[in-house]
């Protein structure tokens, strides 16, 4: 993942020289600074530590790429010291939500006091194109690899890990910060050595809370969400879920709520019905599955806290727990979770590299033609209305219903904030466009399918250790009709079961949000950024 070397926007002052002063058309402070002939540049972080990052920081290879961020391995020009740091393009906060994240970040980052297990804050900077947030590197890779990588796995390590899984969660809750998007790859250990400390990186989603406050946006990834983040009346018991189900994944290889779908993913949480049959449950002690039944309790008033779980005897007795070994059968399923896990990292990377801001600038355009009393807001007329002069003819009901899930302040009309995160979402999230680019990627004698030898290229670079037992079972789970080969249909079912429920998408409800834009998008009615430009 970081073998080449890429340098940060901040970087390219020369090349931007002329792009300096161009406002960003996607940022909240768009409208503010720029609406009324302000020329203000949009300011994202409160007190930076500074604004010339490359004046304290060699900025070196890739290590990583995420929605809004690419993180890359930095060192400090004085000390020579190695940091992890992460660059988020201006280009990229396109609404309000999306520059609330980041400072939101930032702030619990500050906020969270110093802890073996939580990656620490170094610096902050920001410059006219990026924010960049620079952390503690972790060099010790994810947790699932750790694992894999080790001749003997037992109850015993599986306890050690969820204690320090659960520890993190105790530290977030007393400080008042709810994490919201436990899962093993938020996890790295701090360096390679086996005494490693394990380290929690990611807070882009977690938010501070008060005692009873209650949440209602849909966040996190499908396996690991709460029943009740699904009906969006929640609090910080949806961590204890989160760290559940990690447990039971670490214990028997698999989510114990899996689906094909995210529906089907949703529905199997609702049921919350856990199965201890399947191998190796039957050797699994009683002490370890009763403290997965009550973490992953539906109900969130019965549910542990971190502190109960940190009391339970399977914990307390940690270095009593067994030490027979899981068996190879647990070792290949977190295996091959974390191998298909990197398959689908690297097709999201092609398809966020294919993501610029141009292909959005349509929906500029779109929103102005709708925008017929330039006020800059779509009441229900306007926005039925330009819809039907794009050529969409979506029936006056689904209109409502995708003007209500897009109208996050509720005031009955669509800013263009609301606009473009509704389009950019109904666009990524259905259109096929990136997939097929995604696909082109792995597909590289274009005959049309991935065949295991293109397959195992493209993975190569991501885990030395890929074993060809495990390339197989990825071909076998993706290739759904079996004929030795990835289809364009089976890769892109694939990467739609089980994808993150990302911010863009956080607003809106999602069972009637997603049903709907389906439903368009097959019709080919919201193909706005194309009709657009």
């Amino acid at each position: 993942m970081g073998n080449c070397c890429v340098t940060p926007s901040s970087d390219k002052k020369n090349k931007n020289k002329n792009k300096k002063n161009k406002p960003n058309p996607f940022s909240i402070d768009f409208d503010v600074n720029h609406g009324s002939g302000g020329s203000k540049k949009l300011v994202v972080l409160k007190d930076p530590t500074g604004h010339d990052l490359i004046d304290k920081f060699d900025i070196g290879c890739e290590l990583g790429r995420g929605e809004f961020g690419v993180t890359y391995l930095s060192t400090d020009v004085e000390t020579r010291e190695k940091f992890a740091c992460k660059s988020i393009s201006k280009k990229k906060l396109r609404t309000a939500v999306d520059i609330e994240d980041v400072r939101r970040e930032v702030e619990i980052m500050k906020h969270m006091p110093k802890h073996p297990n939580i990656v620490s804050l170094k610096d902050t900077y920001e410059d006219d194109s990026a924010v960049h947030i620079v952390m503690e590197l972790c060099e010790g890779g994810e947790l699932f690899d750790r694992i894999v990588a080790r001749g003997h796995y037992t109850e015993r390590a599986a306890a050690f890990i969820m204690k320090t899984i659960v520890e993190v969660v105790q530290m977030c809750h007393r400080n008042g910060v709810m994490h919201r998007d436990l899962k093993p790859e938020n996890f790295l250990f701090a360096n390679k050595k086996e005494t490693s400390p394990l380290k929690a990186i990611d807070f882009g989603l977690s938010v501070f809370f008060k005692p009873g406050e209650r949440f209602n946006e849909i966040v996190g990834s499908p396996y690991y969400m709460a029943p009740e983040v699904l009906k969006r009346n929640y609090g910080p018991e949806i961590d204890v879920w989160s760290a559940g189900v990690i447990l039971y994944i670490l214990l028997c290889g698999v989510p114990p709520f899996w689906a094909e779908t995210e529906q089907g993913v949703a529905q199997a949480i609702i049921r919350s019905a856990i199965d201890f049959k399947r191998d190796p449950w039957p050797k699994v002690s009683d002490n370890a599955k009763d403290l997965v039944k009550k973490m992953l309790d539906p109900d969130p008033t019965r549910r542990l806290t971190a502190q109960q779980v940190l009391e339970h005897p399977w914990l307390l007795n940690a270095k009593k727990a067994s030490n027979v070994s899981l068996g190879e059968t647990v070792k290949a399923r977190l295996k091959q979770f974390s191998v298909m896990n990197k398959l689908k990292k690297r097709a999201l990377r092609v398809v966020a590299e294919h993501l610029s801001v141009e292909e959005v600038a349509g929906i500029k355009e779109a929103f102005d033609t709708m925008d017929t009393g330039k006020r800059g807001k779509l009441n229900l007329e306007e926005f039925k209305i330009g819809l039907h002069k794009l050529g969409h003819q979506i029936p006056e009901p689904d209109v409502q219903i995708l003007m209500e899930a897009a109208d996050v302040d509720g005031d009955g009309a669509l800013n263009y904030g609301e606009f473009v995160a509704v389009s950019v979402h109904l666009r990524k999230m259905a259109n096929d466009e990136h997939l097929h680019k995604a696909f082109a990627f792995f597909d590289r004698n274009e005959s049309g399918y991935i065949e295991i030898d293109e397959l195992r290229d493209a993975l190569s670079d991501e885990d030395d250790a890929n074993s060809e037992e495990v390339i197989i079972a990825i071909m076998h789970d993706v290739d759904t009709d079996k004929d030795g080969r990835i289809s364009y249909e089976e890769f892109a079912s694939m990467m739609k079961a089980g994808t993150d429920w990302r911010k863009a998408s956080r607003q809106y409800s999602r069972e009637r949000f997603n049903s709907l834009s389906l439903k368009l998008m097959k019709e080919g009615s919201l193909h706005l950024a194309n009709e657009g430009r």
